[in-house]
């Protein structure tokens, strides 16, 4: 009787425990967000820095909200389409400077993100978008470049054409027109595919220089310089600011007091009126245009809650990305700003 006593009594706590562990998660997801959402990246890929930045926030915001939230890699011109046709709220994106860069470049399928969508909140920096030649080039540095393209070198690029790694060969290219007047031509870009695509360039000896990452990239700069392979940084696009906040043992074998080396003021490439180009490769939500507002507030609410404790900035620094939450307002207003000056850069050269 007593064991029957004893194991109804521990029946009713468990069913006390479940039900306010219920209550708990249904007090989490009392908001206008409701059910399963979908965030969708502007990137095919499962590997790469787009989907390791959305895979940290979705689980967190999940956990936070007490939501189920799947990240889907559908690629850029997917994504924007999917989410032009959902204003519910169940359909999000998180994606980067590519999302207005490929308008600005006009790349078909990228429409203004400022008028077409609602920009939300960034979320953080790759600090690693870089610049390497073979590591027997001739051209030691960004500066050498620079002076053999104004004396009449044609020097050749491997990029992908229409944003994030364009906007640094556009701003080489600038700098090159303004102080070597007529000669920015002999800065000539390989227009290719994928990170793979460029390496191989370098490899074959159909480029100079690439564009890639610290991620991708550095391991090629371990390799003895007689190796096919071996590679060298020239430029790291990032601010001197944001380089600073990067691990101190920085990436694979390169510190941060090396990568340092090839950021401003170190590495200089001038934009007119004393200013000198940087990049930051940032990291932001996109939202149907006609997405309920609250939704807006709740997830900058969220993620505000979730930044201050500060678990996240570890697993983003974890893997070699900047923390950089900004609200939705403050980080629309920062985006524009951001395109309207990379834009001046583009149009110089038409």
């Amino acid at each position: 009787m007593k064991i029957a006593k004893r194991a109804t009594t521990l029946l009713s706590v468990g069913v006390a425990a479940l039900s306010l562990g219920l209550g708990s998660m249904a007090a989490m997801a009392d908001g206008p967000l409701r059910g399963n959402v979908r965030v969708l990246i502007g990137s095919t890929s499962t590997g790469g820095d787009t989907y390791q930045n959305a895979s940290i926030v979705a689980e967190r915001l999940a956990e936070h909200l007490g939501l189920n939230i799947k990240v889907d890699a559908v690629g850029a011109s997917s994504a924007f389409r999917t989410l032009s046709r959902d204003s519910r709220g169940n359909t999000l994106m998180i994606f980067h400077d590519q999302s207005y860069l490929g308008h600005v470049y006009g790349v078909q399928g990228y429409d203004d993100i400022f008028e077409e969508y609602r920009v939300g909140p960034t979320l953080a920096v790759n600090p690693g978008n870089a610049y390497l030649v073979p590591k027997n080039s001739p051209y030691e540095t960004l500066d050498d470049i620079i002076e053999a393209v104004g004396n009449g070198e044609t020097v050749r690029v491997a990029i992908q054409p229409g944003g994030v790694s364009e906007i640094g060969f556009s701003a080489l290219k600038n700098a090159i027109a303004l102080e070597h007047p007529g000669q920015e031509d002999n800065l000539v870009a390989i227009n290719t595919g994928s990170q793979s695509d460029k390496n191989q360039q370098l490899f074959d000896g159909q480029a100079d220089m690439i564009s890639g990452t610290l991620q991708a990239n550095e391991q090629y700069t371990r390799l003895p310089e007689d190796d096919q392979k071996a590679m060298r940084f020239v430029w790291l696009t990032a601010r001197q600011s944001i380089m600073e906040q990067s691990p101190e043992e920085g990436l694979g074998q390169t510190s941060r007091e090396q990568l340092l080396e090839y950021v401003e003021p170190n590495v200089q490439v001038p934009m007119g009126d004393g200013e000198n180009f940087t990049f930051d490769k940032e990291f932001f939500f996109l939202y149907n245009r006609d997405m309920d507002p609250a939704i807006v507030e709740q997830i900058d609410t969220a993620l505000a809650e979730i930044y201050a404790e500060g678990e996240i900035q570890n697993v983003q620094q974890s893997l070699f990305f900047i923390p950089n939450f900004m609200p939705s307002d403050e980080a629309e207003a920062h985006l524009h700003d951001k395109m309207t000056r990379y834009q001046e850069i583009i149009d110089n050269l038409q």
